[in-house]
């Protein structure tokens, strides 16, 4: 029996198989993937096989399963297709380990504030880059445009400007009073769209605006800190109605992947050779290097420090292209960004 991983909860993941049930299920055995070693081998959006046997009493998952298993058996994944792609970082507390994001995606939309809280640009930077490593296209939302004052408003600006000019499309929303919303609709059709960002940065409130009847949970930003607290503690996909401009008779179902928020995005899996590649206006001018093997840190005829010279490359862009260098020779991950 094949399906498709559509919650993960930490001990069970709900499979919707391809004759349409969702059964509850477990990971058979040591069942690790080979290549990757990784907090949860299994991760929402995997193709998977399943085989079913009888629980013996062991009981169903517990209340925080979506449930549907048929009663007195328990599902077991015994292999996962191969696929497309991912998005993986480092573990908090594992640093050799991995923790995949959501797996077979088409694209991801990285949730960011300016304020209310602030999201760093090497967070974003890291994101990115990570998504161009397994070829995840990557829309930049940024939310709470209600609630930044003028000078806010001009770096936020300045920010789009910035990404844009680098080659990735940005939306600017206010999901609690739904203002730019309408035109992320047409993004989502047809699409399994992974949902990231920072923790606070309302990704529950924007989901709840795409899909009327979703109610998950959202929370006020920590006055103390303004850092945003965890309102989702597991991965799930949830189903988007095709948006009005969609051929309802052409068009393949709609699927967004919530994911919890996350402080840090330690890289992994990018050598150091292969960074350059990932930061779009770097590798540009990485071309017209002396050397082929320029790391852009101090060789001469370096042509990407002189396009920095020449304000042709933002100083946070690299400063974020350091800071992963970093990550690869100290081999650890690197939280709080």
């Amino acid at each position: 029996m094949k399906g498709l991983v559509v919650k993960n909860t930490g001990s069970w993941y709900t499979v919707r198989t391809d004759d349409g049930q969702l059964l509850d299920c477990k990971v058979k055995g040591n069942f690790r993937l080979k290549g990757i070693r990784s907090t949860n081998p299994v991760a929402v959006g995997d193709r998977v096989e399943i085989s079913l046997t009888l629980s013996q009493g062991e009981g169903t998952a517990s209340s925080d399963k979506s449930s549907g298993s048929e009663q007195g058996q328990t599902g077991w994944i015994t292999a996962i297709e191969d696929r497309k792609n991912y998005i993986i970082r480092k573990s908090i507390n594992l640093s050799k380990q991995s923790h995949i994001l959501a797996a077979n995606v088409d694209q991801a939309f990285l949730v960011v504030t300016v304020s209310h809280p602030q999201t760093s640009t090497t967070f974003i930077d890291r994101f990115l880059a990570s998504a161009e490593a397994y070829r995840v296209p990557v829309y930049l939302i940024f939310n709470k445009t209600d609630l930044l004052d003028d000078d806010m408003r001009r770096y936020q600006e300045a920010m789009v400007n910035l990404y844009e000019t680098i080659g990735y499309e940005c939306r600017q929303i206010a999901a609690t009073t739904g203002d730019g919303i309408e035109e992320l609709r047409p993004l989502l059709d047809g699409k399994i769209t992974l949902l990231s960002g920072n923790s606070g940065v309302g990704k529950s409130t924007l989901i709840n605006q795409l899909v009327p009847g979703a109610n998950l949970r959202t929370a006020e930003i920590s006055d103390a800190h303004n850092t945003g607290m965890h309102t989702t503690t597991f991965s799930e996909m949830i189903a988007v109605s095709p948006s009005p401009s969609s051929s309802s008779l052409s068009a393949l179902p709609s699927y967004l992947i919530d994911t919890p928020g996350i402080k840090g995005f330690g890289t992994f899996d990018i050598e150091k050779e292969e960074l350059t590649s990932y930061f779009k206006e770097i590798f540009h001018f990485s071309k017209e290097c002396r050397f082929s093997n320029c790391t852009h840190t101090h060789e001469p005829g370096c042509a990407v420090l002189k396009a920095l010279e020449d304000h042709y490359i933002a100083e946070s862009r690299y400063q974020s292209y350091l800071s992963m260098l970093d990550d690869k020779d100290e081999g650890k991950y690197r939280e709080g960004y």
